[in-house]
């Protein structure tokens, strides 16, 4: 399950320079359009066609799946409303990784893992909650807004440009504002929105692992315990939350951690992301996310700063 991009595209990631924002630049990819000017819930609506979402890949492709030591089974379901694709074009591909709505006061920001919006052309990125292929949009789609330079409004530490994924995979957290749906209503109040919880222990007894496979037309939960797992390797150093839960291959990239899940709200805390070592496991059957600690609340914050400036 380990997410590791194109040749093309991790090398193009790797030369970002780590500038004073943890912004993702958009940019134009081969043979594209430059992703200038803002971008709105109906354009957004009028691009991700229900036939271009079905045919998006994987932001990165799964390994083969290899057994974990004792894991929870995964079964796909009819999700919940708080999490869903995040979709974005990169070079001339559309592709798609999971994510979640965060709470916050601007009611307008959602999480995912940085590798997924990691490049220069990363561009027409859009969230779509509950997302099936049977249902493609059942409350909508949010854009994830840009500058007025055309820059998405994403945020992901410096460190993980400048360093890349393996040297900097205790980092692979990212943060995005989105505007509103066609109707005029922020993500948040329309589906809700996880609480943010840094500074957890690493050891949770119950975590509900949510996650959209590429190859399943729902998306598929799990819940196990989740463990701490401290890298050997060098060249990815760091501790990680792992957990370990069948059939989460590519495409389930961002997807949540959660726990203290509410049936009644269908939300829960978000302790965190599918991605960290090995851009989130080299198994399709074990997963890993980076701690959610100082780093994670700062950027976070950063995101909300950002997101109230707008």
């Amino acid at each position: 399950m380990r997410r590791v991009l194109t040749v093309a595209a991790l090398a193009a990631a790797l030369l970002l320079p780590g500038g004073p924002l943890p912004e993702a630049e958009a940019g134009s990819g081969s043979g594209a359009p430059a992703a200038t000017g803002r971008w709105s819930a109906r354009e957004a609506e009028d691009f991700w066609t229900a036939d271009r979402m079905a045919s998006a890949a994987p932001i990165n492709a799964g390994a083969a799946q290899l057994p974990g030591a004792d894991p929870g089974t995964g079964t796909d379901f009819d999700g919940i409303p708080v999490v869903g694709r995040m979709f974005v074009m990169k070079g001339s591909g559309a592709y798609f990784c999971t994510a979640s709505v965060v709470a916050s006061p601007g009611r307008n920001l959602i999480l995912s893992a940085a590798h997924c919006l990691l490049g220069t052309d990363a561009r027409q990125v859009a969230f779509v909650p509950l997302y099936t292929a049977e249902n493609p949009q059942p409350y909508g789609m949010f854009p994830v807004l840009r500058d007025a330079e055309g820059r998405s409004k994403v945020w992901i530490d410096p460190r993980y440009k400048s360093l890349g994924a393996d040297k900097a995979a205790t980092l692979d957290v990212a943060f995005a504002q989105v505007g509103p749906d066609a109707d005029g209503f922020p993500v948040e109040q329309v589906v809700g929105g996880n609480r943010l919880v840094t500074g957890a222990p690493y050891e949770h007894p119950q975590v509900s692992l949510i996650g959209y496979p590429a190859s399943a037309a729902r998306p598929r939960l799990c819940v196990n315990r989740t463990t701490r797992f401290t890298s050997t390797d060098p060249g990815i150093p760091g501790s990680f939350l792992r957990i370990d839960c069948t059939g989460y291959p590519g495409g389930t990239s961002g997807g949540p951690f959660l726990t203290r899940y509410d049936k009644e709200t269908e939300t829960g805390d978000v302790v965190g992301v599918i991605g960290g070592w090995k851009t989130g496991g080299d198994t399709a059957d074990t997963s890993y996310s980076s701690y959610f600690g100082t780093d994670v609340r700062n950027l976070y914050e950063k995101a909300v700063a950002g997101a109230a400036g707008a």
